[in-house]
């Protein structure tokens, strides 16, 4: 008998990593930034664990030239990286800082020289806070100022950023931020999730048309959605089938409806009419949502599994993202999300590498001309550094790498079945402020020593270094 051959990737296959301006920035009060929502939700007591904030984070404003050629050394193909709006335009609307902008030119250039390609996310969560003492997303103003942001950008960065993504998981800052609680401002007004939800949606068109009037049409346009997979306890059952319906209308249909189909779908709308009409809807809001995209950035972790709640037995009440027991999925109170079987990553989420074929192919069915990236995934896992004989040190993290070429392959088997997927970014580059983890939570294939501010490459960025050389899965040794 052969070995079988190792999955191979296409040539024009693009390998990256990602990471979020408020995770690993730092320099909260520096050079005219302003504050954000979560400077405020991470200061408030209880909001975080063990009241950690990204006040320093990774240190990543100071350190930048050693993250770049950190970058370079693993032999990153793209770099996805996010504006804070608040360093660029403190207040979310008026001046802009120069100062802020500045960082990112040089970011920008230094990554070109090194070879790697530019990929901004304009939004990854940090609203300016004076603009949330507005309403935040809530207020249509807000999509508003985020289309003069994202104008204001695009003229100063140019055509060096590769592509555009407006927004990252709008679904969790408006249903996190908004609905649950569990994540900035910290709100938990159902009508404000759904309010938020629409003037997200409104403000990625809004971008997306700022930079091609900026850029011009050919400009590169994306957005990052968390679409979830979401299935029937019993598939045999009517009941559940229709929770994972209701779940996937508020999860999914709710962002790609306005984004790619020009309207909201009509069982969203009749699912949530207790909750609102839907007023704050405006005539041309949903024809501005749909902008054109040239790829879809797609972010997978887990899955979740849903069945029709009888309304006497003691709810499970899992959400698909573990922050919280409170289901953040707006209108679906007889909905309850089953505990998943393991095994698990540290955040408590289960691994399922199926999901990740299932959703790609399911996107793909239903949208057949539009390139799909995955821009997001990885894993948590309580990493030990291990020290040797002459001192060196090294972070074997046999579950992480394990995770991630059960996953990588599971993207691979999604293009053998059709889907038009066109790359691949590993969150995240470095450990980073996990929001309402605080510091306890490790996504990087890089480990940071908050301490020092040391940077370790681990076991998983040699893997998927050897991975980005090769294009062909390297094997690994099977974690606990």
């Amino acid at each position: 008998m052969t070995a079988p051959t190792p999955r191979r990737f296409p040539d024009g296959f693009l390998w990256g990593s990602a990471t979020a301006s408020y995770q690993i920035e730092g320099a909260v009060d520096e050079d005219g930034r302003g504050p954000s929502i979560w400077d405020t939700f991470s200061r408030t007591p209880g909001k975080v664990l063990n009241g950690d904030t990204g006040d320093v984070a990774d240190d990543h404003y100071h350190r930048w030239p050693q993250d770049v050629v950190l970058i370079q050394e693993l032999g990153l193909q793209a770099y996805r990286f996010s504006v804070a709006w608040p360093r660029i335009q403190p207040t979310g609307s008026g001046a802009f800082e120069q100062r802020g902008v500045d960082f990112y030119s040089r970011l920008t250039d230094s990554l070109l020289e090194a070879g790697v390609t530019p990929v901004v996310t304009l939004y990854h969560w940090d609203l300016p806070q004076a603009l949330e003492d507005e309403g935040g997303w809530t207020n249509r103003e807000t999509a508003l100022r985020f289309g003069e942001y994202a104008e204001h950008l695009a003229g100063r960065l140019g055509d060096r950023i590769d592509t555009w993504t407006t927004l990252n998981e709008p679904w969790c800052a408006a249903f996190l931020g908004y609905g649950s609680g569990v994540h900035a401002p910290g709100r938990t007004e159902p009508l404000a999730a759904l309010q938020a939800a629409h003037h997200l949606n409104l403000a990625h068109g809004l971008a997306g048309r700022a930079v091609k009037a900026v850029l011009g049409e050919q400009a590169k346009v994306s957005v990052t959605l968390n679409l979830h997979v979401t299935r029937p306890d019993d598939p045999e059952s009517a009941a559940d089938r229709n929770a994972v319906r209701r779940v996937d209308a508020v999860g999914n249909r709710i962002f790609l409806g306005p984004m790619l189909d020009g309207e909201y779908p009509a069982d969203l709308l009749a699912d949530t009419a207790s909750i609102t009409d839907w007023s704050f809807v405006q005539d041309g809001d949903t024809a501005t949502a749909q902008v054109p995209l040239s790829v879809l950035g797609v972010n997978y972790y887990n899955t979740a599994r849903a069945t029709q709640w009888d309304g006497v037995s003691e709810r499970q009440g899992a959400s698909n993202h573990g922050e919280s027991t409170a289901t953040p999925f707006i209108g679906t109170d007889d909905v309850d999300f089953l505990t998943q079987p393991g095994p698990y990553t540290a955040m408590g989420w289960n691994i399922d590498p199926s999901g990740m074929t299932e959703l790609l192919t399911s996107v793909s069915r239903t949208y057949p001309d539009l390139p799909l990236m995955i821009t997001e995934n990885g894993a948590a896992f309580d990493d030990e550094v291990v020290t040797a004989e002459d001192g060196s040190t090294r972070v074997p993290d046999p579950d992480r790498t394990s995770y991630l070429h059960r996953h990588i392959d599971a993207v691979g088997a999604a293009m053998d079945a059709g889907a038009d997927v066109r790359g691949y970014f590993v969150w995240s580059l470095l450990d980073n402020f996990e929001w309402a983890f605080g510091y306890e939570r490790r996504f990087g294939i890089v480990r940071v020593d908050y301490d020092t501010q040391e940077r370790t490459p681990k076991d998983s960025a040699r893997w998927y270094a050897e991975l980005i050389r090769t294009r062909q899965l390297p094997p690994v040794t099977p974690g606990a």
